[in-house]
């Protein structure tokens, strides 16, 4: 904005106080308009049950973190997988579609440092094989199917060596949430000393020789294996020789391929001088569950066996696993519901970047996606405060930005640059011009103390987007003038903006721009500058005339410190005077306090509000006082300017129909 104010307000309250003030307002309302507590908290507890961080022995040792760090890449093809697995540098390699490998039962070479991991449920490999060489170190593989190198009438897996994923001295690997099945050898071949492993939520599926382990006298593996589902397998489900330590929990183990065999269909062996320990399994239909060679000791406790025969053999004492790790036990009885549902590819495991663990900055994670970015990526922001400028570009669609503390104060994205050093557009904390970006649980700030030092301009903006699709979820948006600008590349272009369950604070023309913005159940403050007639105005809307929908806050409240009948919900601003941006705002279904001013729009820059296309409908509290410069909207009119209509435009858009 060009325009500002020349008195000061009274100094803002410190963030987490204004947080916690608002915290328990929202908890006290009894309008219905703002329940987002019972909302936020379903989506930070999700039924799904995976972590994008290593476990069990994989996590020892330094960790094992795979690609993290480095670029982010999608491939759709063998020639963009083999370079890619194999390059020096560390990727993040997002398998897109199936990719039939050639010639058949090919190797597909994994160098260190690489995370290589399917897109929802759609990643696989036909017909090859992920081979990690001797001396590969930190590489996850996740969420793919690879199937179907299997040679016809080579059950037995002699005649060729097309194994699913095969490791030789390999260290620090983490195989997770993977569907192996039909494959010309081994599904799973873990060999030759390779260390800290952790095998966790994969399927094995139709097959003899499922999961091997060791092939050396040495004894230095040190593996973790849970909550996989052997079905329709024979045998190495798994076996493993001359491990240091394995560690077997909440595996289930169903419908074993009987043919007869009398030895060689079995569950999980103990070989060589392996020390293994079995907890809280399910076995069903099972011969031999689990046995131990003379020289191998075996633990078992807590597992359920249905329907089977054979071998259960324990002896020796092992190891305890929690002298390494920390894990959680799920109960035998559920593991065949928990396994069978959470295990293989998932449609809602992708990628997500960590800030700060594998990300040193925001920014470092934004820059990792991939330009013209076709999938969502997920950028995790830790709990802290992270005082640097963000910019998502408009090559960079689809991302999510998510804080993971349990509070949206939890992590704050904060700077303190005026339009003076930059102009409005550089003064914003983060900018978004990319479509589809979606923020949650965050908190956004500019907190440039606008009373320090005397400036030409005041404006500094927390948060700008001008993309599509933009939406905000449980978001708090912290600053004084100029707080939030929703805005589209250009006059005529209309961008839509979404913000739910959130927290807008500021003093003059805190939320403008010029895109359809809707804000729905959330805390609007706005915050005294210590005037006794006018502390500033709430928004600022620039919208084009040809379009019908710009501003709708609804369902929300507003709060105040100011003095009674000293604030505005408005004023029209015609960016360098331009005729065209007709500023449409509506504000309904809201609570408005004492400090609206009974005629609260107001002219700007020599524009009237009464050219403009302000209304309000069905609002209460003292600030909602109907008087002769206040338009009403009618019920029948009421039911165009709704929400849907504001978002939906030619594309059908909803995001405020999932909740």
């Amino acid at each position: 904005m060009t325009q500002h104010l020349d008195s000061k307000r009274l100094q803002r309250p410190a963030p987490g106080t204004v947080m916690a003030a608002v915290l328990g307002l929202v908890a006290a309302l009894s309008l219905g308009v703002i329940g987002q507590a019972k909302a936020v908290a379903a989506e930070k507890a999700p039924a799904e049950r995976w972590s994008d961080a290593a476990h069990g022995f994989a996590s020892l040792a330094g960790g094992t973190t795979g690609g993290a760090g480095g670029k982010v890449v999608t491939v759709t093809d063998q020639a963009s997988l083999a370079a890619y697995a194999a390059a020096e540098e560390p990727y993040v390699i997002r398998v897109s579609g199936a990719i039939a490998i050639e010639p058949f039962g090919s190797d597909i070479v994994v160098g260190s440092n690489k995370t290589i991991i399917g897109v929802g449920a759609t990643g696989e490999i036909v017909h090859g094989e992920l081979h990690l060489n001797p001396g590969t170190h930190n590489v996850i593989i996740r969420n793919l199917t690879i199937r179907d190198s299997y040679v016809e009438g080579d059950w037995d897996g002699k005649t060729t060596d097309f194994d699913a994923i095969q490791m030789d001295t390999a260290d620090h690997v983490w195989i997770d949430h993977n569907r192996f099945e039909h494959m010309g050898d081994g599904l799973l071949d873990i060999r030759k000393d390779s260390q800290y492993i952790t095998v966790s939520y994969n399927q094995f599926r139709s097959h003899n020789k499922a999961f091997g382990i060791g092939w050396t006298t040495n004894v230095l593996t040190q593996i973790t294996i849970d909550h996989n589902w052997f079905t329709g397998t024979k045998q190495r489900n798994p076996s493993a020789d001359n491990c240091a330590y394995a560690h077997l929990y909440n595996n289930y183990l169903s419908a074993q391929v009987a043919d007869g065999d009398p030895v060689w269909t079995y569950g999980n062996w103990s070989r060589g001088r392996t020390k293994m320990v079995i907890e809280s399994s399910y076995y069903d239909g099972v011969q031999h569950p689990y046995q131990a060679d003379a020289t191998a000791e075996l633990v078992q406790r807590g597992s359920i066996l249905r329907n089977t025969t054979g071998r259960t053999d324990a002896w020796g004492t092992a190891f305890d696993p929690r002298s390494f790790y920390a894990y959680r036990l799920d109960p035998a009885a559920a593991v065949p519901s928990l396994v069978s549902k959470f295990s293989g590819p998932q449609q809602r495991i992708g990628v997500t970047l960590h800030v700060p663990s594998a990300y040193p900055t925001v920014q470092a994670a934004v820059d990792a996606v991939p330009d013209q970015n076709a999938l969502p990526v997920t950028i995790a922001v830790a709990p802290g405060t992270y005082r640097a400028k963000v910019y998502i570009p408009a090559t960079k669609p689809k991302i999510l930005l998510q804080g993971t503390g349990q509070d949206r104060s939890d992590t704050v994205i904060v700077y303190d640059t005026p339009a003076e050093y930059g102009g409005s557009t550089g003064s914003a904390t983060v900018r978004i011009a990319a479509n589809d970006v979606t923020a949650r649980h965050l908190t956004f700030s500019n907190d440039f103390d606008e009373g320090a030092v005397e400036l030409k301009g005041e404006q500094a903006l927390a948060m700008k987007t001008t993309g599509d699709r933009i939406v905000f979820e449980d978001t708090a948006f912290l600053g004084n003038q100029d707080t939030l600008m929703t805005d589209s590349p250009k006059l005529d272009v209309i961008s839509r903006v979404y913000i739910r369950d959130s927290y807008i604070e500021g003093d003059v023309d805190f939320i403008y721009g010029r895109a359809t913005t809707v804000i729905e159940r959330s805390v609007i403050r706005a915050l005294s500058r210590g005037s006794d007639s006018n502390n500033g105005y709430i928004t600022a809307a620039s919208t084009w005339t040809g379009n019908p929908y710009g501003f709708l806050i609804t369902r929300s409240k507003v709060v105040s410190d100011a003095p009674d009948r000293t604030f505005h919900l408005g004023r029209p601003w015609h960016p360098g005077g331009e005729p065209a941006a007709v500023a449409q705002v509506l504000i309904r279904d809201t609570a408005l306090p004492a400090a609206v001013k009974s005629s609260p729009w107001t002219d700007m820059s020599g524009f009237s509000w009464k050219d403009a296309r302000f209304a309000e409908y069905r609002n209460a509290g003292p600030g909602a006082t109907p008087s002769a410069d206040r338009p009403q909207l009618d019920a029948a009119d009421a039911r165009t300017y709704t929400v849907a209509n504001y978002l939906r435009g030619t594309d059908g858009w909803a995001p405020h129909a999932s909740h």
